[in-house]
């Protein structure tokens, strides 16, 4: 029993130096982020030590001094809700109906749907931008906020997943009270569905809070920019012939940007997980 109870002790010990090791691997560039926005620029081209030899502040106060921070701060955020109640609205709808309700072509057009996970995202914004710019769409956010009101078929299997887990009795049951089926939708399952609701706003501002493809393509002007476009660009400039980037700028405006999305995940890790492991627990 002892060499058993020894045995068990040293392989946690193991597992947990394990642990360790990888975590320092997956935050070291955290921590080089972190650090390179106490640098001067002169440091931070010279010098690879982690701990600045004079750390500084100039960064911070220039990124909410002169970058506009703020106005893409909120350009951001909105571009993140807009989508997200988008996504959330029209993905729980067209799920409700394939998880709940019987209608012939159900399962062939739950199909089209997942098949349209195979087409890239970037193959469809040519074509999407064309069309966009005929709505006079562009240089706003709209291009990327309307779309996301006609559902992600990743999404809609999330939904149709959780959707399926609960006992169709709860249906039958309304129904024989009156309801409709919006009434089921919004008064039995909608309240049910909180956790895979929380994943999927999760998963969807993370990825808008960081995506840099669309605003890029769609936003040209100043007004709407968002804060992965502004680190691109608002952080360079011309001194003498020479073209400059002030890295540690651009460092401290990403240890900004990295805040929110660390705050989501802390504070929204429990229905993540509970989100993901529910909606995969009946095919």
């Amino acid at each position: 029993m002892n060499k058993k109870a020894g045995t068990a002790k040293y392989k946690v010990v193991i597992v947990t130096l394990i642990k360790i090791i990888v975590a320092v691997i997956m935050f070291s560039p955290i921590i080089w982020i972190i650090s390179g926005g106490f640098k001067t620029l002169t440091e931070f081209t010279t010098s690879t030590d982690i701990i600045p030899k004079k750390p500084t502040l100039e960064n911070y106060i220039y990124v909410f001094k002169y970058s506009n921070f703020f106005k893409y701060f909120r350009n951001t955020v909105l571009l993140m809700l807009g989508t997200g109640v988008g996504t959330l609205i029209s993905s729980s709808l067209v799920a409700y109906p394939l998880a709940r309700m019987d209608f012939p072509g159900k399962n062939m057009f739950f199909a089209l749907i997942i098949a349209t996970m195979m087409v890239p995202g970037i193959a469809l914004i040519v074509p999407q931008y064309i069309m966009f710019g005929k709505f006079g769409w562009l240089d706003s956010l709209l291009p990327m906020i309307v779309p996301a009101f006609f559902a992600h078929p990743y999404n809609v299997f999330l939904f149709r997943q959780f959707f399926r887990s609960i006992p169709k009795e709860l249906d039958e049951a309304a129904i024989m009270d009156g309801c409709s089926h919006m009434g089921v939708f919004f008064r039995v399952l909608a309240p049910l569905s909180k956790p895979t609701y929380a994943t999927i706003a999760i998963l969807s501002s993370v990825f808008w809070w960081n995506e840099l493809t669309q605003p890029v393509f769609y936003i040209n002007g100043d007004k709407w920019r968002t804060l992965t476009i502004a680190l691109m660009t608002s952080f360079m400039y011309i001194k003498g012939n020479t073209f400059v980037i002030n890295w540690p700028t651009i460092m401290a405006a990403s240890t900004l940007m990295i805040i929110p999305p660390m705050l989501l995940y802390f504070f929204g890790s429990s229905y993540l997980v509970e989100g993901i492991k529910t909606s995969g627990l009946k095919g």
